[in-house]
């Protein structure tokens, strides 16, 4: 069976968002900060089809965690968009080419056809719930990993049902001081340190969920 992961870049006082959160501003203020790691590295431009980059530890980081995933599950807000009804001419805000180049499985309460995209990405739309979402997921992936993109919210969700195998957090030397943290209301989950790397600014911190 797939196995099932998650990673998140997070704040030193447990954030993986900044406050008023928008559909301007998806990170919310500050939040652009957890992320100013990772879009210079040659890894992370490559899936993003952008030339040049940085290497090193941190592109070491990104390319072994991106490598096997065979497919993904994210919540609506990390597509793009609202929780209301869909805009059908609304593409997410990916791009024409995301970086998933896979199936995604995109949690909503509101029917949409599939969504096919340049590279090879897929967006199916899931309204019956986390584990039909994951069902699918993992039969779309075979031997790959399957990957609980986020947001938070989605993240939480699969963590409160076992369903998560490991969590790998980017934990990123800033203090937000308020926005959407990660672990709250997610019950009794226990975890074990699986691996740590130390990056030039950022430290990588891999956790085994156990059940």
């Amino acid at each position: 069976m797939s196995t099932v992961t998650s990673q998140l870049s997070i704040s030193l006082d447990g954030y993986v968002a900044g406050p008023e959160q928008s559909l301007q501003d998806p990170l919310g203020r500050g939040g652009e900060q957890l992320h100013e790691w990772v879009v210079g590295l040659d890894s992370w431009r490559a899936q993003h089809g952008l030339p040049g980059g940085e290497s090193g530890v941190d592109a070491d980081v990104v390319d072994e965690m991106t490598r096997d995933v065979g497919a993904y599950v994210m919540g609506r807000r990390m597509f793009g968009g609202g929780d209301g009804p869909w805009d059908e001419t609304w593409r997410g805000w990916w791009g024409e080419e995301p970086p998933f180049h896979t199936p995604v499985f995109v949690l909503t309460r509101h029917p949409r056809e599939p969504l096919v995209m340049a590279g090879g990405t897929e967006f199916h739309f899931v309204t019956d719930g986390i584990h039909s979402a994951l069902d699918r997921a993992r039969a779309a992936a075979g031997d790959g990993t399957v990957m609980v993109a986020g947001g938070a919210s989605t993240v939480r969700q699969y963590l409160a049902a076992g369903l998560l195998d490991t969590l790998q957090l980017h934990i990123v030397p800033v203090v937000l001081g308020a926005g959407e943290r990660l672990l709250d209301d997610v019950g009794d989950v226990r975890f074990e340190q699986a691996a740590v790397v130390a990056g030039p600014t950022v430290t990588h911190v891999t956790y085994r969920v156990l059940r």
